[in-house]
């Protein structure tokens, strides 16, 4: 195919690989990287496409740092069939970076792309993902019912704006988040122009409850997701 043929001749390495191998990026670095996967994302959202499955394992770097991104296997028209917990394997994208919207069985569109740039770049600024959990219904369900750990706690070097920018990146409702890749990018190029305000996901954090109350509740919704996939199967399959 088409893609085959292009990474046959593609020089440089993947962007997971590079996190694999380094960890932690630099501020710059990571920022610099950042900027170019918006300046990609822009011209294919100015062009109707949404890629919807955007990771470090289609993001590839050169020598220099150059980007290209590679494997459109589930990239779609933006006003294309609504993705489906069904065929979360053949189409939903990754557990890490898919949007709250997707996981909720809804279309994903522009601003879910831009959700999957801010957990890159939370993961770029601190080496880790914003959400875990024990099995990947468990990692979708986390970013439903809580708010990523701020990153300035994982790498204090994060300035306040930066991490603004990433939280709101990473805002549950899409319409909290950024509205275009352009609009990103400008609040990432020009920190010194963002407004340090309080973004509803650190409103949130504060209100979640104390860690050991968390914990018992975070075992109590694990202990139910199952039924909840069971039963969410069970209905795409009887819609099917």
């Amino acid at each position: 195919s088409r893609l085959y043929m292009a990474m046959e001749w593609l020089d440089g390495r993947l962007l997971r690989q590079v996190l694999a191998e380094e960890g932690q990026m630099s501020i710059q670095r990571a920022v610099s990287i950042a900027l170019q996967i918006l300046a990609s994302l822009d011209y294919m959202h100015s062009s109707g496409v949404v890629h919807r499955d955007l990771k470090p394992e289609n993001i590839m770097l050169d020598g220099k740092d150059h980007i290209k991104i590679i494997d459109f296997g589930i990239a779609a028209a933006a006003g294309a069939r609504r993705l489906t917990f069904g065929k979360f394997s053949q189409i939903m994208g990754s557990p890490d970076y898919i949007s709250p919207e997707q996981v909720k069985n809804k279309r994903g569109d522009a601003r879910s792309d831009l959700y999957a740039v801010g957990v890159i770049l939370y993961e770029m600024l601190t080496g880790e993902t914003p959400f875990h959990g024990a099995n990947p219904f468990a990692v979708m369900n986390a970013r439903l019912v809580t708010s990523p750990r701020p990153p300035s706690e994982i790498n204090p070097e994060i300035p306040p704006q930066l991490q603004q920018i990433v939280l709101r990146a990473l805002e549950r409702d899409p319409n909290q988040r950024y509205a275009t890749a352009q609009e990103f990018a400008h609040d990432i190029a020009n920190p010194d122009q963002v407004q340090l305000t309080e973004t509803p996901a650190l409103v949130d954090l504060r209100q979640q409850p104390p860690l050991g109350r968390r914990s018992l509740l975070s075992r109590l919704m694990l202990a139910l997701l199952p039924a909840l996939v069971f039963c969410v199967l069970l209905y795409v399959a009887r819609a099917g």
